[in-house]
């Protein structure tokens, strides 16, 4: 089949193509527009060593990973609950709660994805904040030249992580196409599989008629 047969096809049935990228666009916000949303905080933590240099900094390093478990402790996420009186307990509120450690740029990112934007600002903090405390009492025990400083980096910010109708509608969208395409070939297939005029005949076997037999009246 030449690519002119493809644009003949695409032209003749193009109307189910659209008409399933407009349902399946349609559809996809509708439902995307009744989900409950969920918005994202970011709240970072910069850890600082006392001095710069490369022992200390790689010790530093190498407690990212254990200050992200500690944060992921339900025991933080009791006190984070306690401080901000939450109506949750800490397996309620864990999941919800991501904790990310950057070795490059020496810094925690605490991620929380609530239904409530401002809570989840707040939540949060309260993490950033545990993690601030602790290295504050662990300071207490160490000589000033090897304490490590823990702070927040700037205040926490929320962003709508989901539902998105528009990205959700034009990804449904573009599955209708795909959808819609398939269809019309395999429409064109079954089409070109039935025989019934001269054409078809000549068509399939590649050979001219010769002769027919007249349709009989009586």
């Amino acid at each position: 089949m030449l690519l002119l047969d493809y644009g003949r096809i695409l032209l003749r049935r193009g109307w189910v193509i659209l008409l399933l990228a407009v349902l399946a666009a349609g559809s996809a916000y509708l439902i995307s527009t009744r989900i409950t949303p969920v918005y994202r905080s970011i709240q970072r933590v910069l850890i600082e060593p006392a001095r710069t240099d490369f022992g200390l900094t790689q010790s530093a390093q190498q407690l990212l990973n254990f200050y992200s478990a500690y944060l992921r402790s339900t025991l933080r996420a009791a006190a984070v609950i306690d401080k901000l009186r939450l109506d949750m307990t800490p397996s309620d509120l864990l999941p919800k709660v991501e904790v990310s450690p950057d070795r490059l740029s020496l810094q925690i990112t605490i991620s929380v994805d609530l239904p409530d934007g401002e809570l989840a600002n707040q939540v949060a903090r309260a993490f950033g904040e545990e993690l601030v405390l602790y290295r504050n009492q662990r300071n207490q025990q160490n000589r000033r030249e090897d304490q490590v400083f823990a702070s927040l980096q700037d205040n926490p910010t929320y962003g709508l992580l989901q539902p998105r109708p528009t990205i959700n509608a034009l990804a449904g969208g573009l599955l209708g196409v795909l959808v819609g395409v398939v269809i019309v070939f395999v429409l064109e297939f079954l089409e070109n599989s039935v025989v019934r005029r001269r054409s078809d005949l000549e068509r399939q076997l590649e050979m001219p008629v010769l002769a027919t037999i007249p349709e009989s009246k009586g």
